[in-house]
């Protein structure tokens, strides 16, 4: 007479879980071992060079000597980066992964008309540009234009944080449409 039925799947569906399950544990031990680590990640950053004419200006020596060597992004410190050779002038990066970029010296933005939407952040006003999984937020009311391109994840930590620095060493000034 066959065995009795306990109401226990078959001692082969058994095996073939418990097999599954070892195989994903090493495949999941494997992808975690061979990953890149965020560190690996911060090697020199390239970056495409935008038009910023006064990169040069004083107001971006003094801007950029005056922001933080770390953000906090969502709880997370992000680094300063190095940047790659040639690297464009007047700009700093912070973090591995989809970094923080600010960059000095920039032209006015087109976006910035009279009834544009202005965000007041820590007493500096920013223009926000919208972009794909980034935003980039303009200063526009200082003597040189910046920009900061933080990734939609970063939180609002990296934008307090430089928006701290601007309203320390750069004076505000009237908005300029042309």
């Amino acid at each position: 007479m066959p065995d009795s039925d306990t109401g226990a799947p078959p001692r082969v569906v058994l095996v073939t879980a418990a097999a599954l399950a070892v195989a994903l544990a090493v495949a999941v031990a494997v992808f975690a071992l061979t990953r890149p680590s965020p560190d690996s990640l911060a090697g020199p950053l390239p970056l495409v060079a935008v038009p910023a004419p006064a990169a040069g200006a004083p107001a971006c020596t003094t801007l950029l000597g005056a922001v933080p060597t770390e953000l906090t992004s969502n709880g997370t410190a992000l680094k300063v980066r190095t940047l790659a050779s040639p690297a464009p002038p007047a700009t700093v990066a912070w973090g591995a992964e989809d970094p923080v970029v600010l960059r000095c010296g920039l032209d006015r933005p087109p976006e910035l008309t009279p009834t544009a939407q202005l965000r007041l952040v820590n007493k500096v006003q920013w223009l926000q540009v919208p972009g794909e999984g980034t935003s980039t937020w303009y200063v526009v009311d200082r003597e040189v234009y910046a920009a900061l391109t933080v990734p939609d994840s970063a939180g609002t930590g990296p934008l307090q944080a430089v928006s701290d620095a601007v309203a320390a060493k750069l004076a505000p000034q009237p908005l300029r449409f042309s």
